[in-house]
């Protein structure tokens, strides 16, 4: 009897001390999660801003974020919709490439109505450093190239890279690399130019990001 006494008596403590720290975990997270939510949101309004600058719009711009899911165009990842005074400015486009020189190169695009790139940016990617690294803006300037181009239908066989007949420059021992952002910007821009502006309504079938 004395034995199923200290027993349950033991059971009650740890199912007791169980609980309270379940408790304080709990408590730590939902006190932290706030703080975790509102640094990563930072993050994201810096990224978006090295694309579609400041000037181009006064919505929130983190917050039009739609998920894009449509099979024909799989490189399409996210979109985010830039307005000012309601009126469409402009697009961030988070897009993947998949034929990178060591996998998929994660780019967000920012690119006006009319196909003109306002800037690119690699989000991720698993390029040989000392070449293929070159499209990262700490190794490199060469991603701002992009910077005040303009795509359209009659010029896209100049959105190539330079061995390809295009206006691009390649890395000295690495072409793939530079080939993979240049046809992942092209093909983002020509969506846009081709796709997007005939139909705007496409949006609202997409849901919004988590």
């Amino acid at each position: 009897m004395k034995t199923s006494v200290i027993t349950t008596r033991y059971a009650l403590i740890l199912g007791t001390v169980a609980l309270l720290c379940t408790a304080l975990s709990t408590a730590v997270f939902w006190l932290t999660q706030a703080r975790i939510d509102a640094v990563t949101a930072e993050q994201q309004r810096k990224l978006l801003l090295e694309v579609v600058p400041q000037r181009y719009f006064d919505n929130d711009l983190l917050a039009t974020c739609k998920v894009l899911d449509m099979p024909k165009q799989q490189f399409l990842n996210k979109i985010f919709v830039a307005k000012k005074q309601g009126n469409l400015t402009a697009y961030a486009i988070q897009t993947t490439a998949p034929d990178g020189y060591s996998g998929d190169i994660v780019l967000l695009i920012g690119i006006q109505p009319d196909g003109t790139v306002l800037g690119v940016r690699t989000l991720a990617h698993k390029e040989t450093p000392g070449l293929g690294d070159k499209i990262d803006t700490r190794v490199s300037d060469w991603i701002t190239r992009f910077n005040g181009k303009k795509f359209s239908l009659e010029s896209e066989l100049q959105w190539a890279v330079k061995k390809d007949g295009g206006q691009f420059d390649q890395f000295t021992g690495a072409t793939i690399t530079p080939r993979a952002v240049v046809n992942m910007v092209r093909n983002s821009a020509k969506w846009v130019v081709s796709e997007l502006n005939t139909k705007p309504e496409m949006l609202e079938k997409f849901i919004q990001c988590q």
